[in-house]
């Protein structure tokens, strides 16, 4: 460490220390009343390389989601592919999961319950990035997200589980 600053003398931070460490930055979202989690947090925003030129990414820091079936929410899950986080709706842009409101046959209902539940699995499991990728908003004014997690899209561990298919546009096939 350097010696203390004195009246007059300039502070000589290391690289180190400008990036602070995982205590400094939980205590600087304690003090600006963000959502810390069990290892740290990822609540301020990480600068785009060039890889994302063509997609937008905002840091979430994670909240506690519950279900909400109907109407708006805080931090609730909809059905497999749809969710709202911070009174804003999402839906996951590269998948299509089954109908868990107005199903049409007791298969997609029971797909949908599950998909529903698993999607709430996959973001309470920790911190995520919203993606933008293509349109902002699909038709019924949900805004249309990736969502990465290390690395991997949270919507293909839902199509490699069989709880939903990769979703390009388009019309969608049925479940039943």
């Amino acid at each position: 460490m350097g010696k203390r600053k004195g009246a007059g003398q300039k502070s000589h931070r290391t690289k180190r220390d400008s990036k602070g460490s995982g205590w400094r930055r939980a205590a600087l979202a304690a003090a600006l009343g963000l959502p810390c989690l069990g290892l740290g947090i990822l609540a301020l925003p990480r600068q785009a390389s060039s890889e994302d030129k063509s997609a937008t990414s905002t840091p979430q820091a994670t909240p506690l989601f519950s279900f909400c079936h109907v109407g708006g929410g805080t931090h609730c899950v909809v059905d497999g592919d749809t969710f709202w986080m911070n009174g804003v709706k999402f839906r996951i842009a590269d998948i299509d999961a089954p109908e868990t409101h107005q199903p049409r046959c007791a298969a997609e209902a029971d797909l949908g319950r599950r998909a529903a539940r698993r999607l709430h699995e996959l973001l309470n499991g920790g911190p995520f990035i919203l993606r933008q990728s293509g349109r902002d908003e699909d038709r019924y004014g949900r805004k249309l997200r990736l969502l990465i997690r290390r690395g991997t899209s949270l919507g293909s561990i839902l199509v490699r589980e069989g709880l939903a298919r990769p979703y390009k546009g388009g019309p969608r096939a049925g479940w039943c």
